[in-house]
């Protein structure tokens, strides 16, 4: 008995859009349902091997085209499907996600091949197809059953007869446009084509129908050779990751990548890994050209495709990658690994945890030659994945940091490209001691800041940090090759000349009570000091510790509720100290709201804002009002007549019209 059922709202969304949009890629849809077919065999093989109820055979997909009956016909001898399996998986989207592939749809213009992300593979069929059946028998059933749809508003299944146990797939193609020539899909050239081009590396093989030629003895005869059909396996069934990579082109490896992980660009770069001897696996890694649109999301998932033997055990297997390379995608397949493997003895697994150190170096590795002989390309990486590995230096304590440090790229004050710490030392001059950093948007707020002004008379180049967690990576790293950072926001950089030095330490000495009293003045300072690393600014303020002012942002951006420890350094060559120094014996209250207006300055240079707004605006208004103490000014505001104002207004219109 045949039943009709309704297919779900957003599965009829995404038919319409499979049905009516226009993409640059049709052809995906063999790749697709060939793969489906191969998981499909993998399910099977899998089972038979853990319950001898479910026999082996001779695994095999068939693409058939009938040109007479227009129709492309796609088989395999795979797990099958009950009649609830294809109301689960074919009446409705069968993954999660498809509201996220409803909305990149929408997006894409038709122009993305984005098929295949969202587990809505078998649904690509009707992008060339106006009917599809499905003959289908489960291993786990002894009735068959047919699925048909033309991809509108529902579906009918009903009993059918099937002898061996798979499903095949029948495509009824839609008929030939201007714009589209969907017959193209039968010929026997495009097929052979499609397959290799996207399913070469099925390791089950795929056959089709191909005309093959008599051998015609008579040189001299003039007839055409007689020909018949054959049908023949396409794809070369060895896992691209198992050929050695002398015999993998690039060509091939991208088709591979595109195909397995549904992206529509080349990757980076591929890393094709084969370890033999006490543990033997393959690895088949690649870094995409960009990220993936769900790569800053919480559904994220890293991990590789697991293989043991061949067999696919596990899509995301996450212990086999650090989270600071979630972006590598790939798969291992060892033969160290049980069938059975659950995800507990997956994280306890002594082959998974040397396996995964093993990936990391290689990857790593890969990273530093590119970065060696591929500048160009390193520096497109770094963009968009910059930012995990110094994640990656920070995180455990500097745990990865000797791993790590040589694959960090910085800004410099001096120099127009990002830069290692090594080739910031190799230009360091003799007589500079240690790696000088500061905190700042870019070279020109660096520059903005008083504290640079020492280190620039001395033509020292400064590394100019503007990410995050750059600050935090730095602290975990504390020196390069034996040399330590120093901060210019905060630290005494020792640049100063000695002789100058001792003038200063002798002149803080007298002026201690002046000190101290500006700090108690301030209250929200730890010291004030006689600054040793100022060159033509009044003042700046510095911090100590190990919370700087950009930790500070960034740990209450998290709240948490930190403050840095505070330093207002003043310049002992600036006439503005002699100018605080005389109003603190003249008026202290005047001295008072003098600190605190250069106090707050200097933070603002800092990107801080002051601890008072209030008081701080009010101080400077005052300020400006007593600049000229003789200056006369109206009692009363003056009275403007609206009317008087609007008359004089159109006069002086007139005689410019005139």
């Amino acid at each position: 008995m045949k039943e009709t059922m309704e297919f779900k709202t957003e599965t009829k969304k995404l038919l319409d859009m499979m049905i009516n949009s226009i993409y640059t890629h049709k052809e995906i849809f063999l790749r697709e349902l060939i793969s489906n077919a191969s998981d499909a065999i993998d399910k099977r093989h899998y089972l038979s091997l853990t319950n001898t109820n479910i026999p082996t055979t001779e695994y095999e997909i068939k693409v058939e085209a009938n040109k007479d009956a227009k129709t492309l016909t796609i088989s395999d001898n795979g797990i099958g499907m009950t009649k609830e399996e294809l109301q689960e998986h074919l009446g409705t989207i069968a993954k999660s996600g498809s509201k996220e592939f409803l909305e990149k749809m929408s997006e894409s213009k038709g122009d993305v091949d984005i098929i295949g992300q969202f587990g809505v593979g078998f649904y690509s069929a009707f992008m060339v197809a106006k009917k599809v059946t499905v003959l289908t028998k489960s291993v786990n059933s002894d009735k068959a059953y047919l699925f048909e749809s033309e991809g509108l508003d529902s579906f009918t299944i009903e009993e059918a007869q099937k002898d061996d146990f798979g499903s095949e797939i029948t495509l009824y193609l839609r008929e030939d446009t201007e714009d589209e020539k969907y017959s193209s899909y039968l010929d026997e050239w495009e097929i052979k084509n499609l397959i290799t081009k996207y399913s070469d590396y099925i390791r089950y093989p795929i056959k089709t129908w191909v005309t093959e030629y008599d051998t015609n003895d008579d040189k001299d005869s003039k007839k055409e050779p007689k020909s018949h059909l054959e049908l023949k396996t396409i794809n070369s069934m060895i896992p691209l990751w198992k050929k050695n990579k002398s015999e993998v082109t690039d060509e091939e490896l991208n088709n591979f990548y595109k195909s397995k992980f549904m992206d529509y660009q080349d990757p980076i770069t591929s890393i094709h890994v084969n370890v033999e001897g006490m543990l033997t696996y393959n690895a088949l890694l690649f870094i995409p050209k960009k990220p993936f649109y769900d790569f800053y999301s919480d559904r994220n998932e890293k991990g590789l495709q697991l293989y043991t033997k061949g067999v696919f055990i596990l899509d995301k297997c996450k212990e086999l990658i650090p989270d600071y390379l979630r972006f590598v995608k790939g798969l291992v397949d060892s033969a160290d690994l049980p069938l059975n493997i659950s995800r507990e003895m997956l994280q306890e697994d002594r082959a998974i945890k040397k396996i995964a150190t093993n990936v990391e170096k290689k990857i790593l590795s890969e990273l530093q030659s590119m970065l060696k002989n591929d500048r160009d390309k390193y520096l497109e990486f770094y963009k968009d994945y910059g930012l995990n590995l110094k994640y990656g230096l920070y995180e455990d304590m500097g745990s990865k940091k000797d791993q790590l440090k040589d694959l960090i790229l910085l800004n410099s004050f001096n120099e127009e490209k990002l830069i290692t710490f090594n080739e910031y030392k190799e230009k360091m001059p003799e007589d500079q001691k240690a790696f000088y950093y500061i905190v700042a948007k870019d070279k020109q707020a660096a520059k903005a800041l008083p504290q640079m002004d020492l280190l620039i008379s001395k033509g020292y180049d400064v590394l100019i940090l503007n990410d995050d967690v750059d600050e935090f990576m730095i602290q975990v790293l504390k020196d390069y090759d034996g040399k330590e950072f120093k901060s210019v926001n905060k630290d005494d950089l020792g640049l100063m000349d000695e002789k100058e030095a001792k003038k200063i330490d002798k002149l803080a000495k007298s002026k201690k009570n002046l000190l101290n009293q500006i700090k108690e003045d301030l209250g929200s300072v730890a010291e004030v000091r006689l600054s040793k690393k100022l060159v033509e600014a009044p003042a700046c303020v510095s911090t100590e510790g190990e919370i700087t002012f950009e930790m500070e942002r960034v740990l209450k951006s998290q709240n948490h509720d930190v403050k840095a420890t505070r330093i207002l350094e003043l310049n002992p060559n600036h006439n503005l100290f002699k100018v605080i120094e005389a109003t603190y014996k003249e008026n202290k209250e005047e001295a008072k709201k003098l600190v605190n207006i250069i106090y707050g300055n200097a933070l603002l240079e800092e990107g801080v804002i002051p601890d008072n707004p209030k008081s701080f605006r009010d101080d400077i208004s005052n300020l400006i009002l007593n600049l000229n103490p003789n200056l006369k000014l109206d009692d009363e505001v003056v009275d403007v007549d609206a009317e008087e104002v609007e008359e004089n207004t159109e006069n002086e219109d007139k005689k410019e019209e005139k």
